[in-house]
């Protein structure tokens, strides 16, 4: 049977409702590991975008609670920056290819124009069907070497959110 993306924005929804912590978050990652697995959800939600088109789509936000049910589709390459989602956490769950996703931890915190400082920590692949949450402040950079289709959950729509000024401490030096 289909997970449908109402059944899933109402599955985020009842979890956040009960448990808005950490724990609840995590919990979220079961449900977007549910949607992953499903084609059909992925055929439906995730379809090939234009060259000129923005990867990513927004299919959901919760009215209530803001959450953001987005879906990423990129028919190339995409190397990313360390970034945060300045004052929101976030769930990457990979639908189709991998990513390289790298931890950075902060070395030195910025102030006014200058940038946050980070070194890698980690790297990990995410493949399909694995969701991995991201607290708010949590420095993350993706790489994607090739076409890739992932869901992001949003604890609030990032269309018009700032986000730190973070550079890596290597950049930083050049």
């Amino acid at each position: 049977m289909t997970y449908t993306l109402e059944q899933l924005a109402s599955d985020i929804h009842g979890t956040l409702k009960a448990d808005a912590g950490i724990s609840g978050k995590q919990a979220v990652c079961q449900h977007v590991s549910k949607a992953l697995k499903d084609q059909d959800f992925i055929l439906t939600h995730m379809s090939e975008r234009g060259p000129d088109d923005d990867p990513r789509e927004v299919l959901y936000e919760d009215p209530d609670l803001g959450f953001c049910i987005c879906a990423h589709v990129y028919n190339n390459k995409a190397l990313g920056e360390p970034h945060d989602h300045g004052p929101s956490w976030a769930i990457y769950g990979q639908a189709s290819g991998s990513t390289d996703m790298t931890d950075w931890r902060i070395v030195e915190k910025g102030e006014g124009d200058k940038p946050t400082l980070v070194v890698p920590e980690k790297t990990y692949t995410l493949v399909p069907g694995d969701a991995h949450f991201y607290e708010v402040g949590a420095v993350h950079s993706p790489r994607r070497e090739e076409p890739t289709n992932l869901l992001r959950i949003e604890g609030q729509n990032l269309d018009n959110v700032e986000r730190s000024n973070i550079e890596a401490e290597e950049a930083a030096e050049a």
